[in-house]
C-alpha cells in the first residue's frame, strides 16, 4: 500500500512516526504561531459614542435645570406679586378713614343693641327718674327694686306674650317705682327684640287695650307690696331701637282698678308720672351714642 499522506498539509518531522500533539492546530510548539491576536474592535467608536451619550446626557441635565430655575423665578414673582398686593390691600382696609353714613348708623345701632347686656342692672334702671307732675313740676320716682330677667311670656300678660314671642323677644327686664309722694307704683319692664326690625314689626300687632301689658312686680316690706295685676290702673308702652318699654301704675294703697272711677283716673297725676318714667328710660336705652368720626377712633 501506498504511504497516507498527512492530512494536516505540513510535513513531518525526521523521526518522528506521528505527528505531536503538543499544539492543537498541529504545529510544532517550536515554531510561531500563525494565529494573531484579537484586535480591540472599534476602540475609538466606541470612546466617541461613549463621549457624545454622556454630552447629552449633560445637555439635557442643563436643560432641566434651566426649566427648574425658571420655574422656580416664575413661582417667586407671583408670590411675591400675590403678597404685596395683600399687603397693599390690607394697609387700604385697615388704614384709618372717615366712616360712611352706613357705618355710622351700623354703630349706633350695635352700641343700642347690646346696652341691655353691657349696661348694669342699676343702668337700665337709675335710682332716680326725673317726671313731671302736677303743672309740669320737675320730680322724682325713686327706684323701690329690680326683679330677675325672665322670660318675655312670663312677664307681660298672654295677649302680650303671643306678639313678643312671635317675633324673637329674647328677655324681659322690669322693675318697680314708687313717685316723689309714695302714693303711686310703677313698674317698667323692657321687653328685648332681636333687632329694631322686629320690635317695629312687633309693636304693629300689640294691642291697645290698655288693661294689659306689662305685670307688676311687688317687693314685700315696701310700699309696693299690694302691687298686683289687679291693681293696675292702666298700662302702656313706647318703642326705642330693638327695645318696647312697657309701664304700667297703680296706688299704693291697694285699690284695684275697679274701684276707682274713670273720671278719677282722666285727671289724676298717676298715668302722666308712669308715663313719663317709662319714657325717660326709653331714652336712656335709645340715647344715639356719641360716633367717632374715623374707622380707628378720631384720627384719620
Amino acid at each position: 500500500m501506498k504511504g497516507r499522506r498527512p492530512t494536516s498539509g505540513l510535513p513531518r518531522a525526521e523521526g518522528d512516526a506521528t505527528p505531536r500533539r503538543d499544539n492543537p492546530l498541529g504545529a510544532t510548539t517550536g515554531r510561531r504561531s500563525r494565529v494573531r491576536a484579537w484586535p480591540a474592535a472599534n476602540s475609538r467608536e466606541r470612546a466617541a459614542v461613549r463621549q457624545r451619550i454622556e454630552m447629552d446626557a449633560l445637555q439635557q441635565g442643563v436643560r432641566y435645570r434651566r426649566m427648574f430655575v425658571a420655574m422656580l423665578g416664575v413661582i417667586i414673582v407671583v408670590s411675591s406679586m400675590i403678597v404685596l398686593l395683600g399687603t397693599v390691600g390690607l394697609f387700604a382696609e385697615t388704614r384709618s378713614r372717615p366712616l360712611t353714613s352706613a357705618e355710622r348708623d351700623q354703630y349706633q345701632q350695635e352700641e343700642i343693641a347690646r346696652r341691655w347686656q353691657a349696661w348694669p342692672a342699676t343702668g337700665v334702671f337709675p335710682e332716680e327718674v326725673k317726671y313731671l307732675g302736677l303743672d309740669r313740676a320737675q320730680q322724682y320716682a325713686r327706684r323701690v327694686g329690680i326683679a330677675p330677667e325672665t322670660e318675655c311670656a312670663k312677664g307681660v300678660d298672654a295677649a302680650v306674650a303671643g306678639v313678643l314671642q312671635s317675633h324673637g323677644c329674647v328677655s324681659m327686664l322690669r322693675a318697680t317705682y314708687t313717685d316723689q309722694t309714695a302714693s303711686f307704683v310703677i313698674t317698667v319692664g323692657v321687653a328685648v327684640l332681636k333687632d329694631e326690625e322686629s320690635r317695629v314689626s312687633a309693636t304693629e300687632e300689640l294691642t291697645q287695650d290698655d288693661r294689659v301689658g306689662v305685670l307688676p312686680v311687688a317687693f314685700p316690706g315696701t310700699v309696693t307690696e299690694r302691687f298686683g295685676p289687679q291693681q293696675r290702673q292702666r298700662t302702656g308702652w313706647v318703642g326705642a331701637g330693638p327695645y318696647i318699654v312697657f309701664s304700667t301704675a297703680g296706688y299704693a294703697d291697694g285699690r284695684t282698678r275697679a274701684a276707682i272711677p274713670p273720671e278719677e283716673i282722666l285727671h289724676s297725676e298717676l298715668w302722666p308720672a308712669a308715663k313719663s318714667v317709662g319714657n325717660q328710660i326709653a331714652y336712656f336705652l335709645a340715647d344715639p351714642p356719641k360716633v367717632p368720626p374715623c374707622t380707628q377712633g378720631n384720627v384719620c
